[in-house]
């Protein structure tokens, strides 16, 4: 079992690095074979979409069916093509279930738990119009081959790769083929999915002050906003203010919305003498929440909310990963 647990770190491990692209928007899908007895829960082959790092569809070896993960995926998979992505993904299940045991004995691996991943997509800014292509693939958890979009080239980070890459190096009419999937299929596909997005999630942050305390800094946290982008300003009697101020990051909500707070740490003779206003804006609105908000409300409500708001941030830490276009690349040819 722990040898198992060991492997599902790995696999975790490779999913979430990749993430980090300059691009603004990203649409990713993750194949995830595993070979070797699993635990229940656990399925042999998954394939995992996300946009912009959030789950839009999901398909494994046990349901045999792709599932929406968003509301808004349910009008795409409701056509034509739902029935198409679903055989693309059981003819992928097949295809893998060979390629893992061929990297086995690539890597003289003739038992225990082994995992193959491949990771593909396209990152596009919507400012610039600048895009760029991935695919990776992965052995336990570690690097194996890449495709090096610009290049138009395969490197390897093993010599166990050295065959394959030289292999689907030479194969010039699939290169062609990958570049304008990952020049302009890929792109189209993230585009047509952001539009869909967007008239489903454009919303409005809810602002609320939390406080534990009387002596406890004061928390202004903005949440259920979409798109990410939004400022969060303290202002002291009119006037910006920075001093004592804690800036959190932008997290993800699990429908797809994102939180973000903002903690103002003064002694509360200061909130006395002072008016101090939670300023966010979001589209080009403007929200505020003045210090008599917090005094308004009970010590209860300022507890729970607080708690909810800290229950939020921990889960949205946990939410995962990864396309609805699959390319299958046979790896039997090694």
């Amino acid at each position: 079992m722990n040898g198992f647990l060991s492997k599902m770190k790995l696999i975790i491990f490779f999913i979430y690095i990749p993430f980090v692209y300059s691009a603004s928007h990203a649409f990713i899908t993750t194949y995830t074979e595993i070979n070797g007895q699993t635990i229940a829960g656990i399925p042999e082959f998954s394939a995992v979409t996300t946009l912009d790092g959030r789950q839009i569809d999901y398909y494994d070896s046990e349901i045999k069916m792709l599932i929406p993960r968003q509301d808004w995926m349910k009008e795409f998979i409701s056509g034509d093509r739902f029935k198409e992505y679903t055989e693309i993904r059981e003819r992928v299940q097949q295809t893998n279930k060979i390629n893992i045991t061929v990297l086995m004995q690539q890597f003289s691996h003739s038992h225990g738990v082994h995992t193959y991943q491949r990771m593909y997509g396209c990152g596009w800014d919507d400012e610039t119009g600048a895009s760029e292509g991935f695919d990776q693939h992965g052995y336990d958890g570690e690097d194996y081959v890449a495709l090096d979009v610009k290049q138009l080239r395969y490197i390897t980070a093993v010599q166990q790769g050295v065959i394959t890459t030289n292999k689907w190096n030479n194969d010039r009419a699939q290169l062609e083929f990958l570049k304008q999937y990952y020049q302009h299929e890929c792109v189209n596909w993230l585009q047509h999915f952001l539009k869909l997005r967007k008239v489903d999630l454009e919303r409005a942050p809810e602002v609320s002050l939390l406080q534990k305390g009387p002596s406890s800094p004061v928390v202004c946290h903005a949440t259920s906003f979409y798109p990410s982008e939004v400022t969060i300003t303290w202002l002291k009697n009119g006037q910006e203010h920075h001093e004592d101020v804690d800036l959190g990051e932008v997290l993800p909500n699990e429908d797809g919305t994102f939180q973000k707070t903002s903690s103002l740490n003064i002694p509360p003779d200061e909130w006395e003498k002072n008016q101090f206003v939670c300023e966010v804006q979001h589209q080009g609105r403007t929200f505020r929440k003045t210090v008599d908000e917090i005094k308004n409300n009970t010590k209860s409500v300022h507890c729970c909310g607080f708690i909810e708001a800290v229950i939020r941030l921990v889960l949205s830490v946990l939410v995962g990963v990864a396309t609805v276009i699959i390319l299958v690349y046979d790896i039997t040819s090694y």
